[in-house]
């Protein structure tokens, strides 16, 4: 009920008497009082302060395990978080540390902040969720020409005694210090009070100017309008006899000067430029119009605004980067890139493998500055976008020497960076789906860009270890079927001594002296044979055309002797003439392209290859599968990429490994006996 809502009376009355404000005042109190009566809640404790701490500056080998146990040294940890790329998985330099109380936070804030973790001092702030708080920059000041021995701790201990610093940081480049930094005050005056004390003064014996920090957008504001506003004008090109006189008479008529300077050498020689200051800039406007480009005694003249080196060094950048970029929008679409070539191959031999699809502009072939030694890969430039894509889908995977080629449009290194980059996301969100196993990485609430690590209910045991969650641990495991149950193909099971689940020791070396499983018969009839999936009445195979290459890829491949380029594989191999076919796929596994290697860890990428060789070499040679799988893993990755695409390839290698092992043998027992 409002204040001015007139109270009615208990009892009728003969006349109603008008009430005053401070009566009609203590009513509607009362009134209020009575109605929050029924509804009376107890009060509720205040909701604690946050407890996490922002730690920075750590080095990228820094893990959640480390943290751990530096922090758990002060209190009982709630959480810690390193936050990582959410593609790479690499340290972004800082994380998150949360504690059960703000006692422990506050303990460890002022006990463990610089700390040396992995040799680099650590710095640690309360973490500050609004990103308004961070990005006000009220209480945040700014220190330059500081003596490089000055480092976090010591600027902190320095300007601590004028307030609560909420941040301080010196800015360092390769671990070395850039002789400014910043100190973020809680409150603007404490802030007032530094810049009051310490300006001017001396640290180290080198006199510092601190002052209030100004964002950067506004820093670029005031340069623009200096520019706009300039009166100090550069002029080079000089002829050497040209003296301060002379140099200031070349000046004056265009208005009054306050200082005109020839540059000189040590030894009184002159540099050939100088400058010259006016006292309006529309005096020194003029000037540089009017001289640029003009001839004094003999020479032409270079007239301009002075420039600071910084602004000078980013302008020259920013002109290198057009001309960079007009000449790769130039070259976009003509240049290709070729790589596995031989080292026997120069400029002239590339030139003449490439000259039959067009008129080609150049072609290199990389190589060693000091060794002259080819690189294996070089670029060839076409005239016009269609013959550089004509020679990219005839000659990618065609056999140049003995070895097959690879050809495909030149890319700067971003580029293909954030391509292989997108392309790892892509395949991590697939695994993501296709995993639906709750409680394995993965699977439904699992969340691996944000690994996080959480203490046991009952809390802490003390000397007790945490086990975190590696980085390495991929997201599913490679193989579908789980250990207990080996993988099966379609019409048996795969025997032989390759276990399902490669170890993760394996790395294509030799397997020697290997036991062998004894294969058992199918139940209730004879074997089937050895490695080779029965066909199925579900799955016929039809006659005369390769397993796991479809009939429209062979016939369209079938134009140009048995290669084509196409997205999933560089060289799929017509069915028309019967000569050759693609190994069979694997049930469960999906087909390894030249893009999905490219983008695996270089550990990893052998291991791929093995696992899709090692079924079909089993299928041919089931006693020698795992030895002949080592020593196929010691070609190079192009070569077993081609080797998996090309079956009489396969093949050819198979029985290459299968006479040399026999020889082997035979040598072994000649000398035994």
């Amino acid at each position: 009920m409002s204040a001015s809502t007139s109270a009615q009376p208990s009892s009728p009355a003969p006349v109603q008497q008008p009430l005053s404000i401070e009566q009609q005042q203590q009513i509607a109190a009362a009134q209020a009082a009575q109605a929050a009566a029924p509804h009376y809640n107890p009060p509720t404790a205040a909701p604690q302060a946050s407890a996490s701490l922002y730690v920075g500056e750590l080095d990228p080998s820094v893990t959640e395990a480390m943290l751990f146990e530096m922090f758990n040294m002060v209190g009982p940890v709630a959480s810690i978080r390193v936050c990582r790329d959410a593609v790479t998985r690499r340290s972004l330099g800082y994380a998150y540390v949360n504690f059960h109380n703000v006692v422990d936070g506050e303990r460890a804030l002022e006990t463990l902040n610089y700390t040396l973790i992995k040799g680099k001092p650590c710095r640690i702030m309360w973490s500050q969720r609004d990103p308004a708080l961070r990005k006000t920059g009220t209480g945040n000041i700014f220190i330059k020409n500081l003596d490089l021995t000055i480092d976090n701790k010591a600027l902190h201990d320095t300007f601590s005694a004028f307030g609560n610093i909420l941040s301080c940081k010196v800015a360092m480049e390769d671990g070395s210090s850039k002789g400014y930094g910043f100190v973020h005050y809680e409150t603007y005056e404490a802030a007032e009070n530094a810049i009051k004390h310490v300006n001017g003064m001396l640290l180290n014996d080198k006199k510092v100017y601190v002052g209030h920090h100004i964002p950067k957008k506004e820093r670029q504001s005031k340069v623009e309008e200096m520019k706009a506003n300039f009166t100090n004008v550069y002029v080079k090109n000089l002829d050497p006899e040209v003296d301060d006189l002379e140099f200031q008479e070349m000046f004056t008529k265009y208005g009054p000067i306050t200082s005109a300077v020839v540059q000189r050498d040590e030894t009184g020689k002159s540099k050939c430029f100088g400058f010259v200051n006016f006292e309006n800039h529309e005096d020194a406007r003029t000037a540089v119009d009017d001289l640029h480009d003009a001839e004094h005694r003999g020479r032409k003249l270079f007239v301009s605004r002075a420039q600071k080196k910084n602004e000078r060094e980013e302008e020259l950048k920013k002109l290198y980067e057009m001309a960079k970029m007009e000449k790769l929008s130039k070259y976009q679409g003509v240049n290709l890139y070729i790589k596995n070539l031989e080292d026997d191959i120069d400029d002239e031999r590339l030139r003449q493998e490439f000259s039959v699809y067009g008129v080609i502009t150049s072609a290199k072939v990389m190589r060693e500055e000091k060794q002259g030694t080819s690189k294996g890969f070089g670029f060839v430039c076409f005239s016009s976008p269609d013959e550089a894509t004509k020679a990219v889908t005839e000659m990618n995977g065609r056999m140049v020497g003995n070895k097959p080629i690879y050809v495909a449009l030149a890319q700067r290194k971003e580029v293909r960076k954030s391509q292989l980059e997108a392309q790892m996301a892509q395949r991590t969100q697939i695994r993501m789906q296709q995993t639906a196993v709750p409680g394995i990485p993965g699977g439904p609430g699992y969340m691996p860009t944000a690994p996080m690590f959480y203490p046991t209910p009952g809390g802490f045991i003390q000397n007790q270890r945490p086990v975190f969650p590696q980085p390495g641990m991929v997201s599913r495991p490679r193989w579908a079927q789980p250990l207990q149950q080996p993988q099966q193909l379609p019409g048996g099971p795969l025997p032989g001594p390759y276990p399902q689940i490669p170890p993760q020791n394996f790395t294509g070396v030799p397997m020697q002296g290997r036991p062998t499983r004894p294969r058992q018969p199918a139940r209730g009839g004879t074997p089937p044979q050895a490695g080779r999936p029965q066909p199925t009445a579900a799955q016929p195979v039809p006659a005369g055309e390769p397993r796991g290459v479809p009939a429209q890829r062979g016939a369209a491949a079938a134009g140009r002797g048995g290669y084509k380029y196409t997205a999933n594989a560089r060289n799929n191999v017509p069915a028309a003439n019967g000569s050759q076919s693609a190994p069979s796929a694997v049930a469960g596994q999906t087909p390894l392209t030249a893009a999905a290697l490219a983008a695996a860890p270089a550990d990893q990428q052998k291991q791929m290859l093995g696992e899709r060789l090692y079924p079909l070499i089993q299928k041919q040679q089931p006693e020698l599968a795992g030895k002949i799988t080592g020593m196929l893993l010691e070609m190079d990755n192009g070569e077993l990429l081609h080797l998996l695409e090309n079956q009489e390839a396969l093949d050819l290698k198979v029985n290459e490994a299968v006479v040399v092992l026999r020889q082997h043998a035979t040598i072994a027992e000649d000398g035994s006996a």
